[in-house]
């Protein structure tokens, strides 16, 4: 990832905050569904600064109105592609009870305004986008996308949809963490490749005519068709689908739709240590953008404003949880002084009280492998680390994450620091 002067500024939101920077062109429009929160725990965040990083120019369009294209166009033709989010909750959830009944506010709207956003809003901005730039690159990522990819179930519907990149006439589907898959794509892009040609980036899927397009080992799953005429079917490729979500050993898969083939690659593999920090360091703002201040603020932020990730993926694979399916089980941490300094950066805060409400993650109290054979034959085919019983191989030692957290207790001008995410035995 590319060095360069870290410039504590919102990215642009508007054509007259591109002007200010004398922007007459830009690389990437990233659209989200969320309120534009600039703040580490945020994935449209996360993703646009390590664009910015690299050196892209990136302009923010947060809960545009998707009833005309008119806040679509406003930028201009981005140079070379549109990023598209659903935000940090599939927008679904954000918008129904597990009963169905619409929810009466929205955490990541301002004001806790609901209806800010569409049903499904990553089909919905992805059709907006064909329609204000037509074959403009396009790729769809985030929670929503990530957890969509495959034919799947959809709980509202009662019925199996498919893979979201085929009603989003999307180009490319990016998975999980995406910041290494972002950097590919934007790369080969920036070099000139057609968005077509670009399919062997790890952590992406994409439509192809036949399998013969994939460029990793692979596997097929029974297709559209047939998942969502038999649950067997379903339940056999859902099975495949988690088996192979592992960066070490995973191969791609391919789900037939119609006469298409959807072609999943690979998972990409998890940021390093070194490559954690650096994302979490970016320039962040940590607030939500002041456009909103006049209209109650966004919520969202103050669960995670004086809160710090330190690890990313999770062992658990709990079948009450999603987390295994776009993070993966794979544990990857960030290193002990990156967290102590983002420690000290609450503590400049105009409202830091002393208290960090977290220091956590996916799985809080794991900083390390669950083992070491995993390092290099990824996590175990076909068995988890807890259930039924904890492997013996699994290193439950949690003397890391203890020394952590009293480094950070110990920064001057913090009281307390608490742990507030799950916590695995």
């Amino acid at each position: 990832m590319a060095k360069h002067e870290k410039i504590r500024q919102f990215l642009p939101v508007s054509k007259e905050e591109m002007r200010e920077r004398d922007w007459y062109w830009y690389d990437f429009l990233f659209i989200t569904a969320d309120a534009y929160v600039d703040h580490p725990t945020f994935g449209a965040a996360v993703i646009s600064r390590v664009l910015e990083d690299a050196g892209y120019r990136v302009c923010m369009l947060a809960q545009p109105n998707w009833r005309t294209v008119d806040d679509f166009v406003q930028f201009g033709k981005p140079r070379l592609g549109v990023f598209i989010s659903g935000g940090n909750l599939d927008s679904m959830v954000a918008h129904y009870t597990a009963a169905k009944k619409r929810r009466s506010e929205d955490l990541y709207s301002p004001g806790r305004k609901i209806g800010l956003r569409p049903d499904r809003a990553t089909i919905v901005y992805a059709n907006k986008v064909r329609e204000a730039f037509g074959d403009v690159p396009l790729i769809i990522g985030g929670l929503e996308a990530s957890l969509r990819r495959f034919a799947h179930y959809d709980y509202w519907e009662d019925k199996v949809r498919r893979s979201v990149i085929f009603d989003a006439q999307a180009d490319l589907l990016s998975y999980g963490m995406g910041e290494r898959s972002t950097l590919e794509i934007a790369a080969a892009l920036k070099k000139g490749t057609p968005v077509q040609e670009i399919t062997g980036v790890r952590g992406t899927a994409f439509v192809a005519r036949d399998g013969s397009a994939c460029r990793f080992p692979a596997v097929e799953v029974p297709s559209f068709e047939e998942v969502r005429a038999e649950k067997l079917a379903y339940a056999q490729a859902n099975r495949v689908e988690y088996d192979e979500h592992d960066p070490v050993r995973g191969k791609a898969i391919l789900q037939r739709h119609g006469d298409r083939v959807l072609v999943v690659n690979p998972p990409a593999m998890p940021l390093t240590t070194p490559e954690l920090d650096h994302v979490a360091e970016l320039p962040y703002m940590r607030l939500p953008h002041p456009m909103y201040d006049n209209m109650g603020g966004v919520p969202a932020i103050e669960e995670v404003r004086f809160s710090v990730t330190h690890n990313r993926g999770c062992i658990g694979a709990c079948s009450f949880c999603a987390i295994a399916f776009p993070q993966g089980r794979m544990i990857t941490c960030r290193s002990e002084d990156s967290v102590v300094r983002e420690g000290e950066e609450l503590t400049k805060l105009p409202d830091f009280k002393g208290y960090i409400h977290d220091v956590g993650g996916p799985t809080a109290n794991f900083r390390h492998p669950s083992c070491q054979k995993q390092l290099k034959c990824g996590m175990c085919k076909g068995r988890n680390c807890l259930a039924p019983e904890p492997c013996p191989n699994l290193d439950a030692d949690e003397s890391d994450y203890l020394h952590l957290l009293r480094r950070v207790r110990a920064v001057p001008g913090v009281k307390k620091v608490f742990v507030r995410s799950g916590i695995r035995y």
